[in-house]
């Protein structure tokens, strides 16, 4: 979704009335000391002691927060809550949010405010101590809720229904007397949301995810089901047909689904390379999705304007969080999406083109080929082979880092919990600055919190560390290149440098850019002989990442030479160029190489490329003919 338009669906937002009926919690943060207090004189057990307590709004209550962080023109609360503590601090909070909380009804009796206490020891989830659960809504409560929903329908842009405490709707003549309010409402926008009455209402806009849409459809469906995208389209088109009214199937990183009278869409999730918390990004999605219904966005793209507003709240960790207008903005200006999750992690769907074991990820049609006029091409996995292996150097380098002393002592858990966050973040990084992976270990030191101050490095004294020894690994290759011990077929991917001569034959103008320090590419191309193939058109980091990246290089590429996207190529085996070509709308090829054999297919590379949004792959370039054939149309 373009910025632009973000821009003008906010603005739309500004003029939107919204009301939300539904649970009202409060989250409870309660940070214990590892210490813990003392041992109690009566029971002659160690009390647990907190050291640090904060409330925050959850259940519908997080979804009021989420539409203020968007700034509507008015929101209206309607549900009940209980004459206690939990519940003054919420109404509290909820009314320094400028919510009308008219309708927000105080039983006395039988009736405890929601709130979940979540304790932590250390960055561990301790298990959760849950207020009312037992909650008996009495008929005076119903009825004053009933009649601000009924008000809200008359009055609102729209009402967002949500329900997630278990037992929290076992009254029947209330839900019969809601479906007879959205039958006598029909032309208004009401989004649903459901954990356990899904089933019981009708009449309205839904959102679900994959597996409640299966459990709707009559499928008995278990929580760590794998639903195929084929089962969830005809899922949520059957619950489309059933009312006419959009559906919205949220699948996490998969992004969301929805069916409308349009047809089918799919809104893909946001790559992220941070560590991410998943509390609370339904309620922000709900709460996106609401105000674009209610500002007159259409369902499909009211699904991308969710996606990028969850993609905000997953970053704030130990927190419900919310996603302001700006960050939504800021987040819209470059966000990298996940493409067709379900190719990527299953080889069996692939689509290879007669007689060649190169793989087309769209429709044939749908790309414009022979077009080509400028290519670019990574270096380190897509032509060299020099630096084959430098995830197995950074990997420790980081590991080290962010244990520090501990390195050596720490147990399995730990060691395992920090190497996989290293390794998860190296998998999804491949291809940017080495500088820029550097920031990123400053901040993954800082998160597990691990080493001392006085001992973390700045970006620049962890490149040193790590490319101390990927250096020491590069002069030891180069120096048998150069003594004949080895030739360029052993230290490039099979046929690179033919495929490169061919483009250069075309007329195509040839540029390589990466991450690699520029000096470092330059000097490495031009031992294995090819830097001349373009023609100075050689990229490489110059340690400010404010002036150079492949970004900047594609962006330039682009605009000096007027470019309309498919007379754009770029080759890469890391998902950062594959992502910035899908930006600047050029032909992404994917390669997915070996690099220890430098041909053939390696299965974790596809994954991640076709994620990317590579539209071919190919596992080397020994297939010219056929690969020149279909880029150029022939």
């Amino acid at each position: 979704m373009k910025t632009k338009r973000v821009k003008h669906i906010l603005e739309k937002i500004k003029t939107v009335k919204i009301a939300v009926y539904g649970d009202f919690c409060l989250d409870a943060y309660w940070i214990l000391s590892p210490e813990g207090s003392e041992v109690s004189v009566e029971t002659g057990l160690r009390a647990q002691a907190v050291k640090r307590h904060y409330y925050t709004l959850g259940g519908a209550s997080n979804i009021v927060a989420n539409l203020a962080a968007l700034a509507p023109a008015e929101i209206r609360v309607i549900g009940a809550i209980g004459d206690d503590i939990y519940g003054r601090e919420l109404t509290a909070q909820l009314v320094r949010l400028n919510a009308d909380t008219t309708s927000l009804v105080v039983q006395k009796e039988d009736f405890d405010t929601a709130a979940f206490a979540k304790r932590y020891l250390g960055d561990e989830e301790q298990p959760r101590i849950d207020f009312g659960f037992c909650n008996i809504r009495s008929k005076q409560t119903d009825d004053a809720i009933l009649a601000g929903i009924g008000n809200a329908l008359e009055t609102c842009d729209a009402v967002i229904f949500n329900q997630q405490v278990p037992g929290s709707l076992n009254n029947d003549d209330f839900i019969d007397a809601a479906n007879t309010l959205f039958d006598e409402f029909a032309d208004r926008i009401v989004l649903f949301d459901s954990r356990h009455y899904s089933d019981r209402f009708t009449n309205v806009h839904r959102k679900t995810n994959d597996i409640e849409a299966a459990l709707l459809n009559g499928v008995n469906a278990r929580i760590d089901d794998v639903i195929t995208i084929a089962d969830i389209k005809t899922y949520a088109q059957n619950l489309y047909d059933k009312s006419s009214k959009s559906v919205f199937v949220t699948r996490g990183a998969r992004g969301i689904l929805t069916v409308d009278a349009e047809g089918i869409h799919h809104a893909p999730g946001v790559q992220l390379l941070k560590k991410i918390d998943t509390v609370g990004a339904g309620d922000t999605t709900i709460s996106a999705l609401g105000l674009c219904l209610a500002a007159g966005v259409a369902p499909a793209e009211a699904a991308q304007f969710a996606n990028l507003a969850a993609a905000v709240t997953v970053q704030k960790l130990f927190q419900t969080g919310t996603a302001s207008s700006e960050e939504v903005l800021e987040i819209s200006k470059d966000a990298d999406y996940i493409y067709q999750p379900e190719l990527a992690e299953d080889r069996r769907q692939a689509r290879y083109i007669e007689g060649a074991d190169i793989e087309l990820c769209t429709q044939r049609d749908a790309l414009e080929l022979g077009c080509i006029e400028h290519a670019v091409f990574d270096h380190d996995g897509t032509i060299s082979t020099l630096r084959q292996g430098w995830e197995a150097i950074m990997e420790p380098v980081m590991i080290k880092a962010v244990l520090g002393d501990h390195y050596s002592q720490a147990d399995e858990t730990l060691y395992h919990k920090v190497r996989n966050r290293v390794c998860d973040y190296i998998d999804k990084s491949t291809g940017i600055q080495t500088i820029v992976q550097m920031e990123a270990l400053v901040e993954m030191v800082g998160e597990f919190g691990i080493v001392g101050a006085e001992q973390i490095l700045d970006k620049h004294g962890y490149k040193t560390i790590y490319n101390h020894a990927l250096i020491a690994m590069v002069a030891e290759r180069v120096g048998k290149f150069k003594a004949g011990t080895l030739d360029i077929n052993d230290f490039t991917i099979k046929g690179a440098v033919d495929f490169l001569k061919t483009l250069k034959e075309r007329g195509v103008k040839l540029y390589l850019a990466s991450g690699t320090d520029r000096g470092d590419v330059v000097n490495e191309a031009t031992v294995l002989g090819y830097a001349d193939l373009f023609d100075g058109r050689i990229y490489g980091a110059v340690g400010d990442v404010a002036k150079y990246s492949k970004k900047m290089v594609l962006e330039k590429i682009v605009s000096e030479n007027d470019l309309k996207g498919p007379q754009l190529a770029v080759f890469g085996d890391g998902p950062v160029e594959i992502r910035q070509c899908r930006k600047c709308d050029g032909i992404a090829i994917g390669l997915a190489s070996d690099e220890i054999r430098r041909w053939g297919l390696c299965v974790e590379k596809r994954t991640r490329l076709i994620k990317a949004g590579a539209h071919i792959i190919i596992p080397d370039f020994a297939q010219t003919g056929q690969l020149s054939k279909l880029l150029f149309g022939q």
